[in-house]
């Protein structure tokens, strides 16, 4: 090789790790993947892991707390770890209920959250948010194409989390939803093997005793969980009991869902027992989401009504709720 081809070749070599110098490593790829070991999470190197975060509202309704700005701030000023992207199916523009091009923004809002979760390094859980739709099977159809879309574009990321039915309700049998719950893992798992998934609860996620006693076939058992909802000032020591019995039974809970006030989601706040609430969830290592990350006009919001910003939030921003919820996952690890 003549000097002057040398002196080019330098100069490329150098061109071409100056540019992978530059190349952003995604968030994702720090995070650890997470897996299923008993009744808790656990990272590749087998430590337990808990997840403490926020879920959106509906993402028709309050799209705008979906942005980069937001999932980054609430990470580093919250101290949260994970944001639940809630995406009703049944309710005005729901995914099932709107039409072609609703879907279609829909599944971006989907996009766009998972990938500022990824960049400000957060797990993000996919919801899909049945609710007037009690039954989980009404729009299984739906359901199984949705999922199968998902795990087929984010099967390599580290930090998705699928939520495959919010909270069946209307007397729907755990028989239902077990049977539901099986056919969209199995599609779910043709293209992403090692995710985790929340299967929710009969009783908008509340009997998770009834689940433990008969949890999805153990084929479709691997790195599965199920949805433990409360609302402090309805759910007490009684719904506490129902998970200490799922628990003894080795059922692994997850709580896509919670707040401080009633079971309305407005209402007053039971401080006290959510302190009761949360002590007990930190003593199991179960993982648990705040609804909700909105400024809709309800105590559970965490943002005020009157407060038109979507992220940098002052303490004078928040709601009652919102003050004492990120309080206590400030005090956490």
């Amino acid at each position: 090789m003549n000097e002057k081809r040398k002196k080019w070749f330098g100069l490329l070599l150098m061109c071409l790790l100056l540019c992978t110098l530059c190349v952003p490593v995604s968030a994702a790829s720090k995070l650890s993947r997470l897996q299923v070991k008993g009744t808790k999470l656990v990272n590749s190197s087998g430590k337990t892991v808990q997840l403490r975060g926020v879920s959106t509202h509906g993402l028709s309704w309050y799209p705008e707390y979906v942005n980069q700005s937001a999932f980054t701030y609430i990470k580093k000023n919250w101290k949260v770890n994970a944001v639940r992207l809630a995406m009703y199916t049944a309710e005005y523009n729901g995914y099932c209920t709107g039409d072609a091009a609703n879907q279609r923004k829909l599944e971006k809002y989907i996009d766009n959250g998972v990938k500022y979760a990824t960049n400000a390094g957060l797990y993000v859980i996919i919801d899909w948010h049945i609710l007037s739709d009690g039954n989980p099977q009404q729009h299984q159809k739906e359901a199984l194409k949705f999922f199968k879309k998902m795990a087929k574009k984010y099967k390599n990321n580290t930090n998705v989390i699928y939520e495959i039915c919010n909270e069946p309700n209307g007397g729907t049998s755990w028989n239902t939803i077990k049977k539901y719950a099986e056919k969209i893992i199995k599609g779910i798992r043709t293209y992403d093997k090692k995710a985790v998934i929340l299967v929710g609860t009969p009783n908008w996620s509340q009997d998770v005793d009834q689940a433990a006693l008969s949890p999805v076939a153990k084929k479709y058992r691997k790195n599965v969980m199920y949805t433990l909802h409360f609302y402090a000032a309805t759910h007490k020591q009684w719904l506490r009991d129902k998970a200490q019995t799922a628990l003894n039974k080795g059922l692994p809970l997850f709580v896509s869902e919670f707040s401080i006030c009633d079971a309305s989601g407005n209402g007053g706040l039971d401080k006290n027992e959510a302190k009761k609430w949360l002590t007990f969830l930190d003593k199991n290592k179960i993982s648990y989401m705040a609804w909700s990350l909105s400024n809709k006009a309800e105590s559970s919001a965490l943002i005020k009504s009157n407060c038109s910003k979507t992220s940098k939030w002052t303490s004078g921003n928040l709601t009652a709720a919102g003050k004492w919820i990120t309080s206590w996952y400030k005090k956490k690890k």
